[in-house]
């Protein structure tokens, strides 16, 4: 069900699932501390959601993220378990009321093939009439990514984009319309832009890969993805402690089980859930 944020109205958007190695996600947390929640397969790969958010505003209608998408081949697609059995894209859309050409506005925090594997579809854009907002430092490193990180990124998801007219690159923080105000992480890869919708007195933040699902509220769970750890270390900080003193609602990208929280002190000095939204 969708989120009334004042004059936004909030859909969370599934595109299906994908399954990532449960070490990786974890990075040096021991598997003990997190298989109970996340339990894996026989493959040590643990179901992880592929949910964007979609922010509509009268005739505005803003997707952050687009998923996998379906051009996978069977290799790759087993490889990685990406299941869109129950949820994709289209069918979201559809609950919603709408369809691709419906969408305004594509917000891509980055180029990882399970933000952006939606934006083509049959060598095209798959949102027609959309802008396409991205960090322009990402756009030159998604190019020449590191060794690290190249296995991330899959051409085909964005090359279009380059001559489409449609691609907005952007230069570090900014209001992107009213109410939407977009902030640059560069903890998990280079100029990746996070999401914050504010109306009135509320505020939710999409999380993205800084906290992609409540396990990682806890500071020091960092994904073995992240490029620079302590940097995610410390932003992911800075995040938490503006979430609990202005009671932000958290949007997550990647927990299987719950789309947004509010945060809380344990009393421990630990970011933990407060109230599960619904949406």
């Amino acid at each position: 069900m969708p989120y009334s944020l004042g004059r936004f109205t909030i859909h969370a958007i599934q595109d299906g699932s994908i399954s990532l190695d449960g070490g990786a996600m974890f990075g040096v947390v021991p598997r003990p501390l997190w298989e109970k929640k996340f339990p894996p397969d026989d493959r040590n790969r643990i179901q992880l959601a592929l949910r964007c958010m979609l922010i509509v505003d009268g005739k505005r209608r803003v997707l952050v993220d687009d998923g996998v998408g379906p051009a996978w081949s069977g290799k790759h697609r087993d490889m990685y378990g990406i299941d869109h059995s129950g949820t994709d894209l289209d069918r979201e859309l559809q609950v919603a009321g709408l369809t691709r050409a419906d969408i305004t506005d594509v917000v891509l925090t980055h180029l990882h093939f399970d933000h952006a594997g939606g934006t083509t579809r049959d060598g095209g854009l798959a949102f027609p009439n959309a802008t396409y907002h991205l960090q322009r430092r990402h756009w030159k490193w998604a190019h020449q990514p590191s060794e690290k990180d190249a296995g991330s990124f899959r051409h085909q998801d964005f090359a279009p984009l380059e001559s489409s007219g449609r691609l907005h690159l952007l230069e570090g923080a900014t209001e992107l319309y009213e109410g939407i105000h977009l902030f640059v992480s560069e903890g998990h890869t280079v100029g990746l832009q996070l999401v914050r919708v504010e109306s009135g007195d509320q505020t939710m933040v999409f999380c993205g890969d800084l906290v992609p699902t409540t396990f990682h509220l806890r500071a020091p769970w960092i994904a073995a993805y992240d490029l620079y750890p302590l940097t995610v270390l410390e932003e992911k900080k800075q995040l938490l402690a503006q979430a609990l003193e202005e009671k932000w609602i958290l949007f997550l990208e990647h927990d299987p089980h719950v789309a947004a929280c509010t945060v809380k002190d344990d009393g421990k000095g630990q970011v933990t859930v407060d109230e599960v939204i619904a949406l």
